[in-house]
């Protein structure tokens, strides 16, 4: 098996073993970073909900994105765009906190559009609406569910 300077997980998917800093981005090897959100997590979806607005709300929206994905990847069928929506919102407000308007931009109308179509029976009580209206602005910090 050829070696690669790439960190490798246990399935041998790419994984970057580099510290990053509080927005996801990487640091030179061997400099302090953020503890990195666990992946794979189960949790049902109120706890991913809750854990991605406590993320959301203290400024680390690339670990709520990591949270919602988990929920996206573990999500049936008919939620599946749900979930994928919402990390994408996510990763669009990491962009933004980047100061990537182009890639914030870009990422919050995808997620948009992804979560839209729940608008009318929104599951786990997510805020379709409100978060629509709220990546249109981009501003603040949105709220997952209306509680």
């Amino acid at each position: 098996m050829p070696t690669s300077p790439r960190d490798r997980d246990e399935q041998g998917r790419a994984r970057n073993a580099r510290p990053r800093d509080g927005l996801g981005r990487p640091l030179p090897h061997g400099a302090p970073g953020v503890e990195r959100q666990p992946e794979g997590v189960p949790r049902t979806p109120a706890e991913a909900l809750a854990e991605a607005q406590r993320l959301l709300d203290v400024g680390r929206p690339f670990h709520a994105h990591e949270v919602l994905e988990d929920a996206w990847k573990a999500a049936p069928g008919p939620e599946r765009e749900l979930w994928r929506g919402l990390a994408q919102l996510a990763v669009g407000l990491t962009h933004a906190a980047r100061g990537n308007p182009a890639g914030a931009s870009a990422l919050l109308g995808r997620g948009a559009r992804n979560i839209a179509p729940f608008r009318d029976d929104p599951p786990h009580g997510v805020d379709v609406a409100g978060l629509v209206a709220w990546a249109a602005s981009g501003v603040g910090v949105p709220r997952l569910t209306g509680g």
